[in-house]
């Protein structure tokens, strides 16, 4: 069906059992679609398009929910029906699930590879324009204890003095440290 024409329906419009934040607290948020969580925060659609279809659109836009972290808040404003209330919930909402991951020191994160470090920050890191190295505190067990940004350099480049990767590692008594840092241009190599 062409997307022009396609009917819309207010979310009222539909069944209850159809509603998302209806089937939400029935059915867990496990059982919605990134579409349907994104109406619930918008809470209402605009004319022409429901809430849900509003979601839809800004998945498909900004390629999912990793897109609508990298995209800065400016240009979200930009979208037809997206203010700086709307825009503002979906940003905390993805910021809050990235601050879930290490919120609690009991269930602070092991690293025992390097892909387990990577999975820490990538998601994060992938969305800055500058480059940007951070060290990974970790205990005795390889328990991260915090990871703190040491430098920001430009789009390509940052300068780094060696004394400084240890500085935070000393005062919070970390006995390891892994050092990371972002490549804006997507290139892994430099030229």
């Amino acid at each position: 069906m062409d997307e022009s024409i396609r009917p819309t329906y207010r979310i009222t419009d539909l069944a209850e059992t159809e509603r998302p934040r209806e089937r939400l607290g029935k059915l867990g948020p496990q059982s919605l679609s990134n579409a349907e969580l994104i109406a619930i925060l918008l809470r209402v659609g605009v004319p022409g398009e429901n809430a849900v279809q509003v979601g839809q659109r800004l998945l498909h836009k900004f390629g999912g929910i990793a897109g609508l972290h990298r995209v800065p808040f400016e240009e979200l404003l930009t979208e037809h029906g997206i203010g700086a209330a709307k825009a503002s919930q979906i940003k905390a909402a993805i910021e809050l699930g990235r601050r879930l991951q290490l919120e609690s020191p009991g269930e602070r994160p092991t690293i025992n590879s390097p892909a387990d470090a990577a999975a820490l920050v990538t998601y994060e890191m992938s969305v800055l324009e500058q480059e940007h190295l951070r060290v990974f505190l970790l205990d005795t067990r390889n328990h991260v204890i915090d990871i703190v940004e040491v430098y920001k350099g430009s789009v390509n480049s940052s300068q780094v003095k060696v004394g400084e990767l240890f500085k935070a590692a000393i005062r919070r008594g970390a006995t390891a440290i892994i050092v990371c840092h972002n490549h804006p241009s997507g290139a892994p190599r430099s030229m």
